[in-house]
């Protein structure tokens, strides 16, 4: 199905170009809409596949996946002199550096076949610009080690439930997703707010934080709906903890509470008389109704009444500000526990709660009919708690005032209209209704996920995931995704028949993997992705290792380590096999022995022995002679009866032996290269064509000054293995010697004169 790895012809260290025929295709698909082509015929009627299974189409039509934006890509035009093809243009494509893909078009039309257009597209994807690619590979490096645990224990369930029934163990899988995703979401960055003075001003009603990125509140939304069970009985608070942190991210789109807030903490310093100031009141108002209660209360008490030169002229104010503050931070919250200070009351379960909310809510009717307002002077401040109290008895006119935008507003309500909510009951309908009363110009991002997540339409989840946050999200966001909803379940774990029968979940952890090897500092990390694969991981993690095999010795055994890791013996055979044949082939002859050793290729090996045979009829120099003994003692004593490569052990001591006689004085090494020469003529596996050779090479010995060395037996036996040579001649498969023509008459010269010497000494 997948033609999945596929490198340029001028690849470069370093520089891995994966390739997937569905991305040729794709992006096929996006120059002709680039250049405002049709596509060919053949290719109209198929559907392709990304995460989602929605055809390629416009993005006017309601694709979930709309193209990516034209501007992004880079066109250059040239002139070429190509006939035109009738009827259809002409197309090409290429890599170009890193992950850029050419596409090359020639226009069909004759009239404009002088020029053409080239499409350069980055397929890296587009991430989140508030992460740049350091940071991306922090993160996909990080996440490898969490991923790879969860694999390993939903193994050991699924051996578990073979061994034996379910009552033998209890098993909440949900639990482990969610230590999971607790890794994840730690490595994504700390959301949370952290102060940076050691005392904190009294003016200073929001800490100092670190910047949000929209890629945690993304996996964050995905956790709370879908992992965590135990929060779905109090999905209201989890959303007021959330947008806490997060509201800032929508500020670029619209105004928001926190964006409100943040400019009137910077002017709160100018004021100075606060509770005249109509945006003080209009503040708490819009903090109070998303629930950030420990704002509400500190901006609360830096009302003028708290001031000791006031308290005896403003008791009753004071009073009903103080009042105001105490319900509010006795406000009843269901959740499974409080932080250390932050304000209300924790209830654990839904009658607990009932109970303390019906008792909160009584005492805010009785604070608002009370008498105590009549004896309020101060106006802004009669009218600005009233509408608090508003706000906690959920009027829903107070509560459209104070919010700035849907998702606000869809919080209030479920604050303090509708708070025993639980799960995704009627969720979506609230949310529809918040959107009519408050629409947004432009719809960002989390918000498109929120909804999908609230409609309860996994593939719209996938989809945004993938378009926004790339391969990495929809690949780890996979395991939330199906561990509390069996629809996704079924759409991401079901075979496709139309996928080559795999399911979307493998296609997505494939493509992630594909992005991890197109660049050198990630690829290594890519076979954990794909030992998941189950239909064509294995498969596809060969390949691989086979493409990264040999461009370096670090690259080499990295990928030795990888095979061991995942008992793939025979891959890690093969690699060392073509490594020896690639180095012995570019003249790295050692290098190339060692590894066909390492693989135990003695077939190979004993075809590199028959090579050094031919070594041994040549005269050999010093060097090439280093280099030859070198590789005869590579080759190892284990292959030394294996093709006669006992020989060249022996004609390596032999040649030693002439290397010490080269002055013609030292007798005693001469004796010893005598016998080293018998020793090889007498030999049955030394071949007969290598006779001539070694008896030219012992010229020296067997004209030795002074005495002769060889005695007249073993001069006889030289002669006789001349003369079986002379006949050997004869047959048709002899094969002749590579040593000068006169080298036989020389050494039959020799060897008669030492007979001669030989039989007058003895």
């Amino acid at each position: 199905m997948i033609s999945f790895f596929q490198e340029s012809p001028r690849e470069k260290e370093g520089d891995f170009r994966p390739g997937v025929q569905l991305g040729y295709l794709l992006v096929f698909f996006f120059v002709l809409a680039v250049l405002n082509l049709s596509p060919p015929k053949t290719l109209r009627k198929k559907h392709f596949f990304t995460v989602t299974e929605r055809e390629m189409t416009d993005p006017s039509d309601g694709a979930l996946v709309p193209r990516a934006d034209p501007a992004s890509s880079r066109v250059y035009r040239f002139s070429h002199g190509l006939a035109p093809l009738a009827a259809s243009p002409r197309v090409s494509i290429s890599w170009g550096r890193g992950n850029s893909l050419r596409v090359s078009l020639f226009p069909p039309d004759p009239a404009a076949s002088v020029c053409g257009e080239v499409v350069e597209l980055d397929l890296a994807g587009d991430h989140d610009a508030e992460i740049d690619d350091v940071e991306w590979r922090r993160i996909a490096h990080g996440s490898v080690s969490p991923f790879a645990v969860l694999q390993n224990k939903r193994n050991s369930v699924l051996a578990l439930e073979k061994m034996g029934p379910p009552s033998l163990y209890h098993l909440e899988w949900w639990e482990y997703v969610m230590e999971y995703s607790k890794d994840i979401s730690k490595l994504l960055g700390n959301s949370k707010s952290v102060s940076t003075g050691v005392i904190e001003s009294p003016t200073q009603v929001l800490k100092t934080e670190q910047k949000p990125t929209s890629l945690k509140a993304a996996w964050e939304l995905i956790e709370m709906f879908y992992a965590d069970r135990l929060c779905q009985a109090w999905l209201p608070e989890r959303l007021v903890d959330w947008l806490s942190d997060y509201d800032t991210l929508f500020s670029a789109s619209s105004a928001t509470v926190r964006s409100k807030l943040v400019e009137f903490q910077n002017d709160l310093i100018r004021i100075q008389v606060i509770e005249d100031n109509p945006r003080y009141w209009e503040v708490i108002g819009s903090v109070l109704a998303v629930g950030w209660l420990e704002i509400v209360v500190k901006l609360l008490r830096l009302h003028g009444s708290y001031q000791l030169h006031q308290l005896s002229r403003r008791e009753t104010e004071n009073g009903l500000v103080e009042a105001v503050a105490v319900l509010i931070s006795k406000m009843p919250r269901m959740r499974h526990e409080l932080e250390g200070g932050r304000l209300g009351e924790c209830q654990k379960n839904r009658p607990d709660f009932t109970r303390a909310w019906e008792k909160w809510r009584a005492q805010i009717m009785k604070l608002d009919c009370s008498s105590f307002w009549v004896q309020c002077n101060h106006l802004p401040t009669r009218e600005g708690l009233r509408n608090l109290l508003q706000i906690l008895l959920g009027n829903t006119n107070s509560l459209l005032a104070a919010t700035h935008h849907w998702l606000e507003l869809f919080i209030s309500h479920l604050l303090y209209i509708r708070p025993l909510t639980s799960g995704l009951d009627s969720m979506y309908s609230l949310a529809q209704k918040c959107i009519q009363l408050k629409p947004v110009s432009k719809s960002h991002k989390l918000i498109r996920i929120l909804i999908g997540i609230l409609s309860e339409n996994t593939e719209v989840v996938l989809a945004e995931c993938s378009k926004e946050y790339g391969p990495w999200m929809v690949a780890h966001a996979t395991e939330l995704l199906t561990t509390g909803s069996d629809e996704a379940e079924s759409l991401l774990r079901d075979e496709r028949h139309n996928l080559g029968e795999i399911s979307l979940e493998e296609l997505n952890r494939i493509i992630y993997a594909q992005v991890l090897t197109s660049h050198a500092l990630t690829w290594q990390i890519a076979p954990v992705y794909l030992m998941s694969c189950i239909k064509q991981g294995v498969g596809l993690l060969e390949i691989l290792l086979y493409k990264q095999a040999f461009r370096s010795n670090r690259h080499l055994h990295k990928t030795l380590e990888i095979c061991r890791l995942y008992e793939l013996d025979h891959v890690s055979s093969g690699i060392m096999k073509i490594a020896g044949l690639y180095h012995w082939k570019h003249g790295r002859k050692g290098a190339g022995v060692f590894w066909l050793q390492q693989a135990g290729d003695e077939a190979t090996l004993n075809r590199i022995a028959q090579q050094l045979f031919a070594s041994v009829g040549k005269s050999l120099s010093d060097e090439s002679f280093k280099q030859w003994e070198g590789l005869v003692e590579l080759l190892g004593s284990q292959s030394r009866n294996a093709g006669g490569l006992e020989f060249l052990y022996k004609y390596r001591d032999f040649k030693k032996s002439l290397k010490q006689i080269s002055d013609g004085k030292n007798t005693e090494a001469a004796k010893k290269a005598v016998d080293s020469l018998i020793s090889l003529m007498k030999n049955p596996s030394t071949p007969q064509r290598f006779w001539v050779p070694l008896l030219h090479d012992s010229l020296t010995l067997l004209n030795w000054p002074g005495r002769p060395l060889l005695d007249v037996e073993n001069t006889n036996l030289l002669l006789n293995k001349l003369q079986e040579l002379s006949l050997a001649r004869l047959l048709p498969e002899f094969v002749e010697a590579d040593v000068p023509s006169q080298a036989v008459s020389s050494v039959r010269l020799a060897l008669a004169t030492n007979l001669g010497r030989a039989i007058l000494q003895e």
